[in-house]
C-alpha cells in the first residue's frame, strides 16, 4: 500500500490501494443498499434487489470502478469532503459478500416462487445495511473480526520480548509495537507514542509472521 499524499489530498489511491478504504465509502454503499432494497420492499418489485445484488457482485469481482456507489463516493463526495479515516477493507468487503449472497439467494427464491422467503432475505439485507449506515455498526464487519480472532488474530500484549528478535538494542525504556500495513489504529498509536517521546521498535507482522506467532 502506498501511504503518500497525492494531488487529491489522498493518502491511499482508492482504485490501486484496495487493501484499505476510506471508512466513509462503505457507509455510502450501505446507504444505497438500504434505499434500493427499501424501495424494492415498498414497491413489490424484487428485481430491484436483484440488481443491487448484481452490482455488489460486479464490484467484488471486477473492482471498485465497477461499484457505482464507490465511484460516486471517490469521484464526487471525497474530493469535496476530503479523505476520511483509512481502514482495513477486508471487513466491509466480507459484509458485501454476505449481502450479495443473501440477495442472490433471495433472487433464486423469487424465481422459484418462494416469494415470502425471498422478501424476508431482502428485508434482512435492508435492515442490516440501514443499521450500518445510520449507526456505524456493521454486522458483517463484526463477523469478519470474530472469525479473525477464532483464527488466532487478536490484539494483545506480550509480557516478555527478546530484543534480539526485533533487532533492537536499548538501555532505556523501549516500546515494541507489533503493527501491520492494514492497521490504521496501529499507525495512530505509533504517532501518539512518538509524539510523547517514547523510543519505539516496530515489527511488521506481515513480514515477520514468525514473531507474531511467537509472541501472540
Amino acid at each position: 500500500m502506498r501511504i503518500v499524499e497525492n494531488g487529491a489530498g489522498r493518502t491511499a489511491d482508492p482504485y490501486a490501494d484496495t487493501d484499505v478504504i476510506d471508512e466513509r465509502a462503505p457507509r455510502l454503499n450501505q446507504t444505497v443498499v438500504t434505499l434500493v432494497c427499501g424501495v424494492a420492499l415498498m414497491s413489490g418489485w424484487w428485481g430491484l434487489a436483484s440488481a443491487m445484488g448484481l452490482q455488489l457482485i460486479l464490484g467484488l469481482i471486477l473492482g471498485r470502478r465497477w461499484c457505482l456507489p464507490c465511484t460516486l463516493y471517490f469521484e464526487v463526495v471525497q474530493p469535496r469532503l476530503g479523505e476520511g479515516r483509512i481502514e482495513d477493507s477486508r471487513p466491509p468487503r466480507f459484509a458485501n459478500i454476505l449481502g450479495a449472497a443473501f440477495l442472490a439467494v433471495a433472487t433464486a427464491l423469487h424465481v422459484g416462487g418462494f416469494h415470502a422467503l425471498g422478501w424476508l432475505l431482502i428485508g434482512m439485507v435492508a435492515a442490516l445495511a440501514a443499521l450500518a449506515a445510520t449507526t456505524g455498526f456493521c454486522v458483517g464487519c463484526s463477523l469478519y473480526k470474530v472469525s479473525s480472532r477464532l483464527r488466532g488474530i487478536r490484539p494483545g500484549a506480550a509480557r516478555k520480548i527478546d530484543l534480539r528478535d526485533v533487532g533492537a538494542t536499548s538501555h532505556g525504556p523501549l516500546v515494541v509495537q507489533f503493527t501491520h500495513p492494514l492497521c490504521t489504529e496501529c499507525r495512530l498509536v505509533e504517532s501518539r507514542l512518538r509524539a510523547d517521546g517514547h523510543e519505539i521498535a516496530t515489527v511488521d507482522v506481515s513480514k515477520r509472521r514468525e514473531l507474531a506467532h511467537k509472541y501472540n
